[in-house]
């Protein structure tokens, strides 16, 4: 009996162990699963908080905008001051939202030369508005051309051929021709008003003119003259207009602000004259001849004829650099940079008479002064260097698109997003 209560003991206890060695084995099992599971979620949720504050954390800092307008009902009075302000706020480097559209700016020399230099394949290329495409057939001049072989190879050519020593020399008397015939002018009227503004920007159009095709404004030409700064300033400003139709492109088709008309009707102006120009010089071989000149449309048009793919420019390219490229950034930049050192210099008696004294010195007041005798007029040479730094022609220079996200000074930089370069602020920064 006793034998027996034992075995029943026994088998009791090997049930009880069996039994709980099972629960035994299914707990540990729904534990594991269990740990498993939400250690994923953990994982899972872990990433993507961390995804959203290194997002939030990288991207670069700036106002709060509204939905969808983002910052476009902003700014006032203009993008440069408006920039400049929210750069003084928020950092050297802002972001901002116009519609569909992310606008980078840098007020940093530092991440400005990270961008220029260090990754300017990534960011060569243009974010090309409304109003320039239309008047560069795309975006194929030496300005808003994406960057590639083919922008390479022109740019080479122009800077080689054209801008170089040899090439500047070649027109040399022309720049001379125009330039004393200025002060021929202005020696004419003393005693009389003169309206400077109009005598800088006639001389400067005429000089980069007779550089180009070897003419001239004279008579009633120099209305024409008029007509083309009162066109040019106006199709600037068309340029630098916020565009609705670039903000939000769906919306292109409609031309709600009117600017891809007028900035049509101008360039037909312009592109009408110009053509004229070039027809009749490529009728006549060359134009006026000077003693060992060479104006830029003759070499031009050598480039042309070369027939070479590797060193030669095509009629369109002619065309989009001789015209726009050469035209506007030789005339407007070049007038504006003249207008303020004259301003500054009216503004500021004390330099002018330092400018006068140098002259005077170095000169003379019975002689002319030539381009030979500008490497010992070193105080006018600041002059114009103080008046780049304090008002630069593009403050906030052509924007750049990066064609790929990148990270910049520890902030992500968004593909195709538009960078701005704040040059104006840069150059006025007391810490460079």
């Amino acid at each position: 009996m006793s034998n027996f209560y034992h075995k029943v003991a026994v088998l009791a206890g090997d049930s009880w162990l069996h039994i709980h060695g099972g629960l035994a084995a299914l707990t540990i099992t729904e534990v594991a699963a269990t740990l498993t599971v939400a250690t994923l979620l953990i994982i899972y949720f872990s990433l993507l908080v961390k995804k959203h504050i290194i997002k939030t954390k990288l991207s670069p800092p700036g106002p709060v905008g509204l939905p969808i307008l983002g910052h476009l009902l902003f700014i006032k009075p203009d993008f440069l001051q408006y920039v400049t302000k929210q750069s003084q706020i928020h950092g050297r480097i802002i972001k901002l939202q116009l519609g569909r559209k992310v606008y980078i700016i840098i007020s940093s020399p530092s991440i400005a030369k990270q961008i220029l230099k260090d990754q300017d394949a990534i960011y060569a290329n243009r974010d090309i508005p409304v109003a320039a495409i239309k008047g560069t057939f795309g975006g194929l001049d030496i300005l808003w051309r994406s960057n590639g072989p083919e922008l390479q190879k022109l740019r080479k050519l122009v800077v080689r051929e054209i801008m170089s020593n040899k090439g500047l020399d070649a027109c040399y008397e022309f720049r001379r021709r125009e330039i004393r015939q200025m002060v021929k002018n202005i020696r004419g009227k003393i005693g009389s008003p003169i309206n400077l503004s109009e005598q800088i920007f006639l001389t400067t159009l005429s000089v980069t003119i007779s550089m180009l095709w070897g003419g001239s404004l004279n008579g009633e030409e120099a209305k024409l003259g008029l007509e083309f700064k009162d066109r040019l300033e106006e199709f600037m400003k068309l340029m630098g207009e916020p565009n609705l139709s670039d903000i939000f492109p769906m919306l292109r088709p409609f031309n709600l602000q009117g600017i891809e008309s007028k900035t049509k009707k101008h360039l037909s102006w312009f592109y009408g004259y110009f053509e004229s120009v070039i027809k009749q010089r490529k009728k006549l071989g060359e134009g006026p001849k000077m003693a060992d000149s060479k104006d830029f449309l003759q070499q031009l048009l050598e480039l042309n004829q070369r027939g070479d793919a590797k060193t030669s420019v095509s009629m369109m390219e002619i065309n989009l650099a001789d015209k726009f490229d050469m035209v506007i950034g030789g005339t407007e930049t070049t007038f504006a940079t003249m207008e303020w050192a004259m301003t500054e210099l009216l503004r500021h008696p004390n330099k002018l008479r330092k400018v006068i004294e140098e002259l005077d010195a170095i000169i003379g007041d019975q002689n002319v002064v030539e381009e030979s005798n500008l490497p010992r007029l070193l105080y006018l040479d600041a002059v114009v260097k103080e008046t780049l730094r304090i008002h630069p022609p593009a403050p906030l220079l052509v924007p750049h698109m990066p064609i790929e996200t990148t990270v910049i000074a520890g902030y992500t930089i968004p593909k195709n997003s538009s960078i701005f370069f704040n040059v104006w602020a840069i150059q006025r920064d007391v810490e460079f």
